[in-house]
């Protein structure tokens, strides 16, 4: 039998048969290794273990430390409940049951009957008793017409439905148990790596996303390989919803959404403001120093910019639909980079010139469907803090540097110490989804690879999740509950340069095209926000927080002197508030308390004679006394230097 070369991630390389599989190779590795593993990754394509490989290639093993395992795992016990669903209610038709960021869940059809919670609980039950038989997950390739058959003899509409999508592709099918499937894979060995299932909750979702098929029930779960991470989560899930940036927006005062102005559309009260434009004001700081230009474009563009961009017909279903005006036709702007070009084409460039950055916190619209929407995290109006970066070949990888540099300050600022990157690289074997020449594509990936290993990101490659423009690097960020949130991006483009016709003039006195890079650390403000908000539990850093410090006087006789203190503070640039009601101070305190404002500054008649403070710090309780123009040092040193903890 002839021999294939297998090389490791740390380089190294093995020798082994043809028709090796992956957890022959998890074996030879280590034992501890092949009892964790749950799929390898060949040539970046996540498979099952027990498939052989026939061809030198560059493998990783996955256990539940990676991304990739943690799908498998969910996908198969996407499986594992539907089994267990099918047993205890035969004739049920099923939909589609993927993994997702955190679980997994299936859209069923069971006719008229309505999933309880005393179901879920019964095919919790089920799902466990079915894991216990530990039997293994099969792959079967099929023939077309056989797949057919098998789902027309059951009665599955669904599955034929998916079918007719699939005529050219490998039609697999995947068995455990008495349980079989149209899946294209991949799953775990077998049932009994699951452990702990926990089942969520239904929602409707309808069959393929659209509103005039069959609403569907779906069930959502959760499994992991011991029942400590399943407490773990589930406890998450509790102060999730404690931290719930749309219960904290309206507690807080933050912002409004209202069926008035429209789905989707949010309105930023005074509060809310002040966050968004603190935020901004920072992020431009960081741009000046870097040498970035600001500028500002229209909310709509004239159609015809974005087919030549591409995003016209590309993005057309998350589009809003064109606006006629005499014999014109405009777009709401889904995206600002072509109204950026046209700021490039307004002059002829030279070589000395780049590279040229151009920033715009920009406002775009998307039609997301209203199902989809989620409070600031998913809308229809959104603001990116957007740039284009027009550099030449040679500069491209260090302006790639000094973009990562200035998305790691940011994160920094903030708290987030937790992320990793995906380079988003275009799939090699569904290239008429993309646009431009191979050898762009070859180049772009190889600059921001270059660049990533220059600033040492931990990244992981993503085969398919490129923009069809060109590879990017997408933030992946951890909040305090470990959630993971794609956040700020960058992008080469070789792409619209060309579909622009932007140039420069060389040294060489030529016309060449520049590369641009499209960058947003915060992606959209809007749902960086409502991440930010989860992520402090609406206790903003001082830096950030909308106010500051309330000053509390105990009787109205101090109410003049609460007055002085509150110019002091706002002349020095905190932003402060008096509470001039008359009500006990103990039920002030409470009050602000909840309102998670950083400090109270109560002051009574020693501290007005005193001309000084008691300063109470949100959730630290009485700091004692003291001379306010020290607050006022310690609280601006705070602010300067964006200090996350006091």
């Amino acid at each position: 039998m002839s021999q294939i070369t297998i090389t490791l991630p740390d380089g190294s390389k093995r020798t082994y048969e043809s028709g090796v599989t992956g957890q022959q190779i998890a074996e030879s590795i280590g034992r501890g290794l092949a009892k964790d593993a749950l799929a390898i990754s060949v040539e970046g394509e996540t498979r099952d273990l027990a498939r052989p490989i026939t061809q030198d290639a560059s493998v990783r093993i996955l256990t539940w430390r990676d991304d990739e395992g943690k799908h498998a795992y969910w996908h198969s016990s996407a499986h594992l409940m539907a089994e267990a669903i099918e047993s205890l209610h035969p004739g049920t038709k099923f939909g589609i049951g993927p993994a997702i960021e955190n679980g997994f869940y299936y859209d069923i059809d069971m006719g008229d009957h309505s999933v309880t919670e005393e179901d879920l609980a019964k095919i919790e039950k089920r799902m466990v008793e079915l894991s216990q038989r530990n039997v293994p997950y099969t792959r079967e390739v099929k023939e077309w017409e056989q797949a057919v058959e098998y789902f027309q003899k059951k009665g599955d509409q669904y599955k034929l439905d998916l079918l007719e999508g699939l005529k050219e592709a490998e039609i697999t099918f995947y068995h455990s148990g008495n349980f079989t499937d149209l899946c294209s894979g991949p799953h775990i060995p077998s049932t009994g790596r699951i452990k702990a299932i926990k089942l969520l909750n239904v929602a409707g979702a309808y069959w393929r996303g659209d509103e005039r098929n069959k609403m569907l029930q779906r069930i959502y779960g959760i499994t992991f390989p011991d029942q400590k991470e399943l407490d773990e989560y589930l406890h998450n899930l509790e102060e999730a919803k404690r931290r719930d940036h749309r219960k904290l927006g309206t507690e807080l005062e933050l912002f409004l959404l209202t069926p008035k102005i429209g789905a989707g559309l949010p309105i930023w009260l005074p509060r809310g403001t002040v966050i968004r434009e603190t935020l901004e004001s920072f992020l431009r700081e960081e741009q000046k120093k870097r040498g970035y230009l600001p500028v500002v474009t229209p909310h709509v563009g004239n159609l015809n910019l974005y087919r030549t961009s591409g995003h016209y017909p590309y993005y057309k279903e998350s589009q809003f639909a064109p606006i006629k005006v005499e014999h014109e036709e405009f777009l709401l702007k889904p995206m600002n980079c072509p109204h950026h070009h046209q700021i490039y084409l307004a002059k002829p460039r030279s070589y000395r010139d780049l590279p040229i950055r151009l920033a715009e916190f920009g406002t775009v619209y998307r039609y997301e469907q209203s199902g989809e929407l989620n409070g600031l995290t998913r809308v229809r109006s959104f603001t990116v803090d957007d740039s284009h970066i027009y550099v030449r070949q040679d500069q491209l990888k260090a302006e790639l540097c000094d973009v990562i540099d200035l998305i790691q300050k940011v994160f920094a600022t903030l708290g987030f110490k937790d992320f990793k990157t995906r380079l988003s690289f275009r799939d090699p074997k569904n290239k008429e989804k993309y646009a431009g020449a191979d050898e762009h594509w070859v180049q772009a990936e190889k600059e921001i690879k270059a660049a990533a290993d220059e600033m040492k990101l931990n990244y992981f490659i993503g085969i398919g999740e490129a923009a069809f423009y060109g590879p990017k690097i997408d933030f992946m960020v951890q909040d305090a509950l470990k959630r993971t949130w794609q956040l700020g991006t960058v992008q080469a483009d070789y792409v619209m340069a060309e579909r622009f016709d932007l140039t420069y003039t060389g040294s060489d006195g030529q016309k060449h095209r520049p590369v641009i890079i499209h960058r947003a650390p915060f992606g959209s403000l809007e749902r960086f926000i409502g991440v930010l908000i989860e992520h402090y539990a609406g206790e903003f850093p001082l830096w950030l927080a909308p106010i500051q410090a309330v000053v509390l006087p105990i009787t109205d006789n101090q109410l003049d002197y609460a007055r002085k203190v509150h110019d002091d503070l706002t002349r020095s640039g905190i932003r402060a508030e008096v509470d001039d009601r008359n009500e006990k101070i103990g039920y002030k305190i409470r009050e602000w308390e909840t309102k998670k404002v950083p400090y109270m500054l109560v002051v009574g008649e020693k501290e007005r004679l005193a001309e000084a403070v008691a300063v109470r710090q949100h959730k630290k309780g009485d700091l004692g006394a003291m001379p306010r123009a020290e607050f006022i040092a310690r609280a601006s040193r705070e602010i300067s230097e964006k200090l996350l903890t006091s």
